[in-house]
């Protein structure tokens, strides 16, 4: 099973991440003759916490991508009450020198995370896939997929 081990930074088990369209997306603006908007690299911040992955809207933006729909979230500061998302399908790979993981489509949130120094967080939907051990002792992470 391939695997990278990360140093922890400040901010916490942060990934590069290749942003693009998603693989159903790609292939109709290609059958249209339009051209794919390339990957952006982002930076995503694994969280455990998170049911499903998040990114900021100013790269969702980048690829020119419409809402596939809108999802309630809770999170701790919303408390009982929904906070409603925007949904948007995406392919996402966590990119390493020496491996990649590739997820052709991806429904995401859009969530503000550019103020916390990220544009995304990783949650289970994508862990699920794999195997992440976080040694706080050490000062790092390991993704294994």
């Amino acid at each position: 099973m391939p695997h990278v081990t990360l140093q922890i930074s400040p901010f916490g088990p942060i990934v590069d991440v290749l942003l693009g369209v998603s693989g159903a997306r790609a292939a109709a603006l290609q059958a249209a003759a339009q051209p794919i908007p390339p990957a952006v690299q982002i930076r995503g911040l694994i969280d455990t916490g998170a049911s499903g992955t998040c990114i900021d809207p100013a790269s969702l933006k980048s690829l020119g991508l419409s809402p596939t729909g809108v999802v309630p979230i809770l999170t701790p500061s919303t408390g009982n009450l929904p906070h409603f998302c925007n949904q948007f399908d995406v392919s996402l790979t966590l990119l390493h020198a020496d491996h990649r993981l590739h997820f052709d489509t991806v429904a995401v949130m859009e969530s503000n995370l550019a103020a916390q120094g990220i544009h995304a967080l990783i949650g289970r939907d994508i862990l699920g896939k794999c195997l992440f051990v976080y040694d706080g002792q050490a000062g790092t992470f390991t993704l294994a997929f």
